[in-house]
This record gives structure tokens, sequence and C-alpha cells, in this order.
């Protein structure tokens, strides 16, 4: 093998050491400092929409008459305990994402949620289903891990890591 081909390899296997070095710093930093958790007031796309895990106005607390839920049916979603507590989201028929992703309906700023740590939605039924996503802490309803999608009653506490969130009417 002529000094010139050794040369060159080398120098490519010393590239590749150092590249796994700087990515194994990366993934050590952010697991140390987790991601940084921003505002989600600013525009994008030329459109302004609002924070959903803002308080809700209470026009969009009522169900809509098109989208008629069953009686005694909850109607909002309520963080009674956490960073969030009093943070109310407005049970419109959608799925709700929990998590540290930006782009979740809840951002968790806990320490032991995942980044897309459990979602909450509603079946066929009217009824509301809370599942883990494969979160590493786990998500507990009423002091039971979830290990599969589980039927909500209303007022049962579902807790992520630091973070009780609660179904109300």
């Amino acid at each position: 093998m002529s000094e010139l081909t050794l040369t060159v390899m080398r120098l490519g296997f010393l590239a590749v050491l150092w590249l796994f070095v700087i990515v194994a710093v990366q993934v050590i930093r952010s697991d140390l400092f987790g991601t940084r958790v921003t505002q989600r007031s600013g525009r994008r796309g030329g459109e302004q929409r609002p924070a959903p895990a803002r308080q809700a106005s209470p026009r969009q607390q009522q169900p809509s008459r098109g989208n008629r839920q069953k009686r005694g049916a909850p109607t909002k979603l309520v963080v009674s305990e956490g960073s969030l507590t009093g943070t109310t989201v407005a049970l419109q028929g959608q799925t709700i994402t929990l998590g540290r992703a930006h782009d979740s309906t809840i951002v968790l700023d806990d320490d032991y949620a995942s980044s897309r740590h459990a979602r909450i939605y509603p079946d066929r039924d009217g009824q509301w289903i809370v599942e883990d996503l494969g979160s590493t802490n786990g998500t507990y309803l009423d002091r039971t891990r979830l290990t599969t999608p589980t039927p909500i009653p209303p007022g049962a506490p579902i807790r992520i890591g630091k973070t009780v969130i609660e179904l109300r009417k």
C-alpha cells in the first residue's frame, strides 16, 4: 500500500473518531440539560396561532352544538399540580399530546417527562382515553402505571412526573 493511501485512511479514521466523540458529547449534554423550552407565541408561517395550553375562553369551553357530548361528560382538561398548575385546555374532540416536545399540546417543563410522553384522545363512545407513548418514567392513572390505552374517569388524576392532570366538567 502506498504512503499516500495509508495517510488518507489514517485521516479518515481520525475524522470518524472525532465525529463519534462530538455526537457522544451532544447526547450527554442533552441528557444533562434537557431540551430548551421556548414560548410559542411568535408568528409561524405568516399566521399567529395561540398556544393551546393557555386558559381557554368561556366560549371555547362550551361544546359546540354540532358536536354534542353526553351529559356529565368532561369538557376541560385541568393541570392541578406541577409548573403549569391552573392551565386549562377545552376538550373539543381533538387529540391532546403531552410531553417536552415543542409541538405538544401541553408542553411539560419537567425532567421526568419524555419528549412524546402521553396522549389523551376521545373514542367513538365519547369517552376519553389516555395512552402512554413509551415514556421512560411512565404515565400513572390513579396510582396505576399504564401499559395499555385506558379510559379516564372524570376527576381521576393522571400523573406525568411532577405534573398532575384531571378531566373535569
